[in-house]
């Protein structure tokens, strides 16, 4: 038995001196450095009494030895769990409760949450700074590094991630080292990551993008990370020109489309721009391409599978879409009892293939719910394959609006509401009404004066029952770290709007 992870990802690259990480100020970590940091991680981690299958919780700063946790963790057997840094005390105990885990790493301001989750259990609590200083960092330095990497099948956890929790208390989905290797082999040949790349990493390490698709991808193709430690559009403007690819949120692209630094000139070196975790927007697409000569490839995962498909590399970036399948993935769009609906029909979209996780942390009847007989995940979002075979997301299952008796699907009426001039972006969600049982209200980030303009957009574009009984103009839309909508909290301000006691925008 091997270590899969370990194996393809750190130990090839033990004798390499070029770069792996280009860190502000013009410091850079070698390969061999990396794996030198990753190999005195496992050491550590093992003499804090980590047995394989244990649990190691981060809530910390982005740094080279918080990336290199996760590979420090596969070395030795155990089981990352990242914690998002904003999450608070409260949800930290709850993490910390559900997961219990046998080492904790976080920001020396968090250490009273966890030492305080922990409730007098006997767990190691080591701190990291952002500038890599602190008990972690001391324990690194003192542990002898070992080559020796725990055996591990590929059915074996190596994460354990929990989702957003939007609809109720998170839950802790168990990523297997065949899942994340798997999907990191595909990403690597249907991208073209090489040796040659170099990619500007601006994205957080709690999650997924950052942490899986990015570091992975780069590390099983040998190229090299400018790493920063959060998203700065002056510091990415600066990398670009020496780097050839950017994997970001549509938040990254909207925000470099505001700097007039931005032109064809500064990106010429650049091969690829990929987007993901939140619904890029058609018009970010094309005046991305119009401004730059790039056009961005959006693709489409979730916490539970990794990716699932993406635009072409060659052939069209088709806006508004996400692609097809990636190799290895099956999808389906279907009806609600899994049953496939032909190209066109909204329906519930399903996955099945070895990027798709193992289920959820000690939750087996909410996993044996979730998957169909036949090995099929179904989602939770909701879609339609067009003729050409692309996937659209239509939204989420729970942002289905009920209207009348009659299905409204908040994506189809955004799409005509983000196309009137004058409007930024928009969010339909579903709120109680007397009359309909539920009603759709639009909340846009925008000119007021658009009002007219979007009514009778509305008005010729969708049939009647699809209508917003309600716009709310609002400096901005509430977002995740992730750059995610949260429709939830908006149907928590807007939920008594007619019942004449909503709060917010106006």
């Amino acid at each position: 038995m091997s270590n899969p992870i370990h194996d393809a990802l750190i130990a090839p690259h033990g004798g390499r001196s070029d770069p792996f990480l280009h860190l502000p100020g013009g410091r850079v970590r070698t390969y061999a450095d990396f794996v030198g940091l990753v190999a005195r991680i496992a050491a550590l981690i093992r003499v804090h009494g980590v047995e394989p299958g244990d649990r190691v919780v981060v809530q910390a700063p982005k740094t080279p030895e918080t990336l290199a946790l996760f590979f420090g963790c596969v070395q030795a057997g155990g089981v990352l769990l990242p914690l998002n840094t904003a999450y608070t005390a409260d949800e930290v105990a709850y993490f910390v409760a559900d997961a219990e885990p046998a080492l904790c790493v976080c920001a020396p301001e968090a250490e009273p949450a966890f030492v305080g989750a922990l409730a007098g259990r006997p767990v190691p609590v080591l701190t990291v700074s952002p500038d890599s200083t602190g008990s972690f960092a001391d324990a690194i330095a003192a542990a002898a590094p070992s080559d020796h990497a725990t055996a591990r099948d590929t059915d074996d956890l190596a994460a354990l991630l929990y989702t957003s929790g939007t609809t109720g208390r998170s839950k802790g989905a168990m990523l297997t080292q065949g899942n994340l290797l798997s999907n990191t082999l595909v990403l690597k040949e249907a991208w073209r990551f090489s040796r040659d790349d170099v990619l500007v990493h601006a994205l957080p390490i709690f999650h997924t993008h950052g942490l899986f698709v990015a570091t992975n991808v780069l590390l099983a193709a040998g190229g090299s990370l400018i790493f920063h430690p959060g998203f700065k559009v002056a510091a990415v403007l600066d990398d670009l020109p020496r780097a050839t690819a950017l994997m970001g949120v549509p938040t990254f692209y909207t925000r470099l489309l505001a700097s007039d630094r931005l032109t064809r000139d500064l990106v010429r070196h650049m091969r690829l721009f990929t987007s993901g975790s939140a619904p890029l927007l058609a018009e970010t697409h094309a005046a991305f391409a119009e401004r730059t000569g790039h056009r961005i490839l959006e693709r489409y995962g979730m916490t539970e599978t990794g990716m699932n498909t993406s635009n072409p590399y060659d052939g069209e970036r088709r806006p508004g879409t996400v692609g097809f399948p990636l190799p290895g993935t099956e999808i389906r769009v279907a009806d609600d009892t899994g049953n496939p609906l032909p190209a066109g029909e909204i329906g519930g979209i399903e996955v099945r293939g070895p990027n798709v996780f193992k289920g959820y942390w000690r939750l087996p009847e909410k996993t044996a719910a979730e998957f169909r007989p036949d090995g099929f995940f179904i989602t939770g979002d909701v879609g339609r394959f067009d003729a050409d075979g692309y996937l659209h997301l239509v939204g989420r299952s729970k942002d289905l609006i009920i209207s009348g008796g009659l299905n409204v699907y908040p994506k189809e009426v955004e799409t005509v509401i983000d196309a009137v001039d004058g409007v930024i972006e928009s969010a339909v969600i579903g709120v109680p009404h007397p009359d309909f049982g539920e009603a759709a209200v639009a909340v846009v980030v925008g000119d007021q004066a658009s009002r007219p303009t979007i009514e009778s957009a509305v008005a010729t574009t969708l049939a009647r029952f699809k209508h917003p009984k309600a716009i709310v103009f609002v400096p901005e839309l509430p977002r995740n770290t992730m750059g995610k909508v949260q429709k939830a909290a908006l149907r928590q301000s807007y939920g008594r709007l007619f019942s004449g006691e909503a709060v917010g925008g106006a």
